[in-house]
Formats: C-alpha cells, structure tokens, sequence
C-alpha cells in the first residue's frame, strides 16, 4: 500500500527523511517586520536570527493554507497522514483539517486517498519522531486505522523539552513581563520548559546558568520516558551544535535509548527556540 507522510515546516527533519520520497512538507511562513521567510529549503537561520535581535518586535508566522495542504493530498498514495505543530500554538492543524474535508468533497464518488490529521501537541522534533513512527507502522504492513491507532498510544507518552538561551522572544510577544525578562538576564536564570498533554507550554523549572538548566531539562525528560530502550530521543538545536552535542552525552549517561538524532532548526523552530535554544523529544 503506498502511503504519503505530511508534516508542516515545523517538524525538524534529518536529511534522510527530506531525501525518502514518502515525506512532504509544507512550510510556514515567517514576518519579522516587513521581511519575509518561507519557511523551506531556502530559510537562512543565521539572516533570520540577525533581523529577530535588530527588531524591537516578535516574529510572526502564518500557517499553510487549506489549499496548500489540499495540493499535498493530490497524489498516487492510498494512506496519506499529516502532522502539524501542535493547535495551541498554531492554526496548522485547523487548516489541515479542513484542506481534508475540502479534498473529501472534491473527491465525491470517485476514489479518494485515506487521510488523517494528527495534532502532534508537540513541535519541532516532537513531529518529527511522530512521523518516524507512522513510517514504521505503515512498513510494518498495518491497516490505515491501526496505524493511527498505535500512533496515538505512542504520542501519549511522548515528552517534549526545552531550554531557552534568551527570553527576549517571550518578552516580545507578551508572555513574560520586561521585569521578569531583566531580572532572569541579569540573574542569568534560565527555564526549563514543556510541553503539556494539551499541546501547550509550561515551566517545570529554571536553574542559574544554561549549563544547569540543561542538565536539570534531560535528567527530568529522562525520569519521565518509559521504556527508553524502545524509544528515540531527538535532539534540535537552534546554532549551538555543541550543546546539543551535549545533551546527547548526558542523555547516553541517564538512559539507553532506541535511537538518537539530532538535527538543526529550520524557520518556525529557530522562531520558538531563539538563538542557543534546545529542544529535546523522548
């Protein structure tokens, strides 16, 4: 059965993935001020962090229209899934969704492909592994529905974390007051972030130095993974290579693990991390 996995421009992909012919994605777009990104293979990380530091402003992102997603669904695969960042943060999924009743309807009384949205709940390299499992679901010769079925069970025990360089992002978008973002610089504290099983974001933590915050975001994502052994840990880093390098280390010292990648931010995840940021999925 051929099938086609979607995911949006969120989902950090390793090269391997962007080269297998089973997967698509669909970019976002960026605005920071009147520039702007879209966010495929042409996105330059290092361009964009500069304009985000000048700016006195957020960054803004536009998902992936119906028709967009629609164009993606119009292909010889019986099986087609989607992965989006998750709805709290995004209207990605609401866009999907609906590009999937429009392409249903269009396709009355003909033959349609099988579809069906997930709403990772997640970003970045949380969509990422969730795309990796319904590979190996679909090359394991399961039905569309058992398919979807695993791939639920398996993101309710998913953990998404992160660990940010610099809160200037969050300052400029409101969600943390210039009091808070003065104080956190000039104390040098740093959150530990996760996501929540909603697909929302919350603080679980903060230490005094990025190296502390770090250790203390994989020792709790490594308490909270059951099963390590039949899981893959994923690592994003938005231009710090070698923090990533080490979460890696930590990780290896913590727990054994299926399988470990890391990969480099593309547009919207450089967008939530902010330079220096780390984003971890077991």
């Amino acid at each position: 059965m051929d099938y086609k996995i979607i995911i949006d421009s969120c989902g950090d992909l390793p090269e391997g993935m962007k080269e297998d012919g089973h997967f698509e994605s669909v970019p976002l777009e960026i605005f920071v001020d009147d520039y702007h990104i879209v966010d495929d293979t042409s996105f330059d990380q290092a361009e964009f962090l500069r304009r985000v530091k000048e700016s006195p402003n957020c960054p803004k992102s536009a998902c992936p229209s119906p028709e967009r997603y629609m164009e993606t669904f119009r292909c010889r695969a019986e099986h087609i899934y989607v992965v989006t960042l998750s709805s709290q943060l995004s209207g990605s999924y609401n866009s999907a969704e609906l590009g999937r009743k429009l392409y249903l309807e269009e396709q009355a009384g003909g033959k349609a492909a099988k579809i069906h949205v997930f709403d990772s709940k997640s970003a970045s390299v949380g969509e990422t592994v969730l795309a990796m499992k319904i590979q190996e679901y679909e090359e394991a010769g399961l039905e569309f529905e058992e398919v979807i079925a695993r791939v639920e069970a398996f993101q309710k025990e998913m953990n998404t974390s992160f660990v940010l360089e610099t809160l200037e992002t969050l300052r400029k978008n409101g969600r943390l007051s210039n009091l808070k973002a003065f104080v956190a610089n000039t104390l040098n504290i740093k959150p530990v972030m996760a996501g929540t099983r909603e697909g929302m974001i919350c603080q679980i933590g903060q230490a005094r130095g990025i190296a502390r915050a770090v250790d203390k975001m994989v020792a709790d994502l490594v308490a909270k993974t059951k099963d390590p052994k039949e899981k893959i840990l994923a690592v994003a880093h938005c231009n710090c290579p070698g923090r990533a390098a080490e979460i890696v280390e930590k990780a290896r010292k913590l727990a054994e693990f299926k399988k470990i990648f890391v990969v480099e931010t593309a547009g919207i995840s450089s967008m939530y991390a902010s330079d220096g940021g780390v984003i971890v999925v077991a």
